[in-house]
């Protein structure tokens, strides 16, 4: 167990100068992003993904950490790289030798990354995403090498995944996550997402309650690996984030304060916030996920 310390809270921070020196100076490496799918055996469809490599990544024979990153409720892999500006955030802090270069792998999920009542997201991910991905690209398949971090819904997804499967991954990041204990407020997507309504079209709470961060809390702590974990939320977030943020991480403190740091930024629910909170985070993941080893090519 680590020593009862507080991790540092900074409060109110929006890291403008950053930001735009981050838009205007202009990275000098280039990688590529494209958009593929696979078919999922879980989901019984083709499951789309966006994945971001690095510079240097078709001509050196290493294997790359891997980063998920996961969406917000009913929107899509792809906010990451247009709203997100993950490829100008990612290749600004590796030109600084602030992080490793990396893989970056964008899903799209149909849920809030559950098996819910539409379908099976967390089997398809943990199951065919993970296999995918580590048979098709040059990411390392390990836990030391591997790394998950979400927005709002992404968050919640994030979170359950780390404390269900602490061996999968290395460092988390959750930014303004929504999850909400116990029960999501009136104005969450979630009490209207398919995931969690009854054939009657009902919000479900039995179910919010069984998949949520909550129920995995003390089993987590009964496990030998601890996630890192970085949370993050805007100060007049209209889901009050920041204090289910500051519940996660109160729930967490005892059992691993060495290891978290929380973050409030100035704004709402917003990509304003998660930009701005952004380099923090993976900063934050990379210093507990190891770079790039040597490829192992199968005979």
């Amino acid at each position: 167990m680590g020593k009862q310390q507080v991790s540092t809270i900074r409060r109110l921070r929006l890291a403008f100068g950053a930001l735009i020196g981050l838009l205007f100076a202009g990275p000098t490496l280039a990688g590529q992003v494209s958009h593929h799918h696979f078919f999922s055996d879980a989901l019984g469809r083709h499951y789309p993904y966006s994945v971001y490599l690095p510079d240097g990544y078709a001509v050196t024979q290493q294997a790359y950490p891997v980063l998920y990153l996961l969406h917000g409720s009913n929107r899509h892999g792809t906010d990451w790289i247009h709203q997100g500006r993950i490829q100008e955030t990612v290749e600004w802090l590796m030109s600084q030798g602030r992080i490793p270069p990396t893989v970056i792998i964008m899903p799209s999920s149909r849920s809030w990354w559950v098996d819910g009542h539409n379908e099976p997201a967390r089997t398809a991910f943990l199951d065919d995403l993970l296999p995918h991905i580590e048979t098709h690209w040059h990411v390392r398949d390990d836990r030391q090498g591997r790394a998950i971090a979400g927005i709002s819904a992404g968050g919640y997804g994030t979170l359950n995944f780390i404390l269900e499967r602490p061996e999968l991954f290395s460092a988390a990041a959750v930014l303004s996550p929504a999850s909400y204990a116990p029960l999501p407020p009136a104005n969450s997507s979630a009490r209207r997402h398919a995931a969690f309504l009854t054939p009657e079209g009902e919000f479900d709470a039995a179910l919010w309650d069984r998949l949520n961060y909550t129920s995995h809390l003390d089993s987590y702590m009964t496990k030998q690996q601890r996630v890192p974990l970085y949370l993050s939320a805007g100060n007049r977030d209209r889901y009050d984030a920041v204090r289910h943020a500051q519940q996660i991480y109160d729930a967490l403190q005892w059992y691993q304060a060495d290891d978290m740091t929380l973050e409030i930024f100035r704004g709402g629910h917003t990509w304003r916030v998660w930009n701005a909170s952004l380099p923090s985070a993976l900063e934050f993941i990379f210093r507990h996920t190891q770079g790039p080893s040597q490829l192992t090519i199968s005979e």
